[in-house]
């Protein structure tokens, strides 16, 4: 029987409302600089949250034809510019001597939802004949990966996860495996998201899961403190190159971190109000599967949304985990400054935690400003702290009560 191969992360892209691109988004987590502001997209006077955490200053043209931009949905634009800043950033050029051995697993919690919107609009007002040709394609989830790999001449395994909020880090952890097991020696692997419209925002407003804090945006996403009311819909997109660990030796990459480690677990248990054991079960099943105990964990990328039930049930859950030393582990919620980017969340948080453990500094979360009694964990409030980071988890939990956890291990 074939053993499992070493999965290291050898190029990261970005694209949020804290920046696009790992150095200006990296610089506005160590200022603590967030990105949440009043919604520009749309007139969302209507509505009871009015605020998001907009990608800024994205041109889609700058990543592809306007012809072909004008094709598909915006999280597809995301996507394809996220995957071209990993790839960049990795100095992987695919070939036709690699590229049957280069995948492509990049996902979305909900897919091309302004483009749904926009069809459906014109064919109740003008007929169906105004349907533009190119609405299924063009808003379809798996076309993510299906036009990166096109974009990029990827042959490899190509697959698109959907599992709500955790769908990125699904789709990493998957992309991982394939790698362990031989099926692909590099993937491109995260999530893209953008559903800042009236229907999305709309959608998550009847859940009474939004921030309804309107006059204060920028304080607006809260994860553990007190006084949360609900969290920030975020949108773009992370990505990272995944690679097997001698063909990345070889070619002399950067390796930012090693993939330690996938857990999943379903809570089983309500469609959206989380459970305790089913995120500890994930994070002790990415352990399980790094060969590593809760005692060896210094840092959380916590999913950390700043709902009320959510932030709770997840400081509950790593406690329940780790037991005694959640008390001194480094928890974070980046959050607090991108906002939500729902199925995206995973990967732009993998891209974060895999910067943490290679830069050794944990960001900070910002906005807990009252200490909740249910969130007693080390937070790091405020500014980022430098710390030794040899381990680190990433956790994403998404609505149906799926629950997926990244181990990431510092590479030495």
């Amino acid at each position: 029987m074939m053993s499992k191969r070493r999965v290291v992360i050898t190029g990261l892209g970005i694209v949020s409302p804290i920046g696009i691109g790992i150095e200006p988004v990296w610089n506005s987590l160590m200022a603590g600089a967030g990105g949440i502001g009043p919604i520009t997209r749309f007139d969302a006077v209507q509505l009871s949250t009015r605020i998001a955490a907009e990608v800024k200053d994205f041109a889609a043209t700058d990543w592809m034809s306007a012809k072909e931009a004008r094709r598909v949905d915006t999280f597809i634009h995301y996507g394809i510019a996220a995957s071209q800043l990993a790839l960049n950033d990795s100095g992987l050029v695919i070939d036709e001597q690699n590229a049957d051995r280069v995948g492509v697993s990049v996902g979305s919690g909900v897919g091309g939802l302004p483009m749904i919107e926009d069809n459906i609009r014109d064919m109740i007002e003008k007929g169906p004949r105004r349907i533009s040709p190119f609405f299924v394609p063009g808003s379809s989830i798996n076309m993510v990966a299906g036009l990166i790999s096109i974009q990029f001449g990827a042959r490899g395994p190509n697959l698109s996860a959907s599992s709500a909020c955790a769908t990125s880090a699904l789709s990493i952890g998957e992309a991982g495996r394939i790698v362990e097991y031989g099926d692909a020696d590099v993937m491109i692997a995260g999530g893209a998201e953008s559903t800042i419209n009236m229907a999305g925002i709309g959608g998550f407003s009847a859940l009474r899961a939004l921030s309804e804090r309107n006059g204060d945006p920028a304080t607006a996403s809260r994860p553990f403190d007190k006084d949360r009311d609900g969290f920030v819909m975020g949108e773009g997109a992370g990505i990272l190159i995944l690679e097997e660990y001698e063909h990345a030796k070889r070619r002399g990459a950067r390796i930012y971190a090693e993939l330690a480690g996938l857990g999943m677990s379903a809570d089983a248990h309500h469609a959206t109000a989380p459970n305790v054991d089913g995120a500890r079960r994930a994070m002790l099943a990415a352990l399980r599967n790094a060969q590593s105990n809760p005692d060896q964990v210094n840092y959380i990328n916590a999913h950390g949304t700043s709902t009320p039930m959510g932030d709770s049930n997840e400081t509950a859950a790593i406690k329940a985990a780790l037991g005694e030393h959640a008390y001194s582990v480094a928890v974070n919620a980046t959050k607090s400054m991108h906002g939500h980017l729902l199925g995206a969340a995973g990967g732009v948080e993998a891209v974060i935690t895999a910067l943490a453990v290679y830069h050794q500094i944990s960001p900070p979360t910002i906005n807990i400003f009252t200490p909740d009694p249910t969130c007693d964990l080390d937070y790091v409030p405020g500014s980022a702290r430098k710390m030794t980071i040899e381990l680190a988890l990433s956790n994403s939990f998404g609505f149906g009560g799926t629950n997926v956890t990244l181990a990431i291990r510092r590479h030495s």
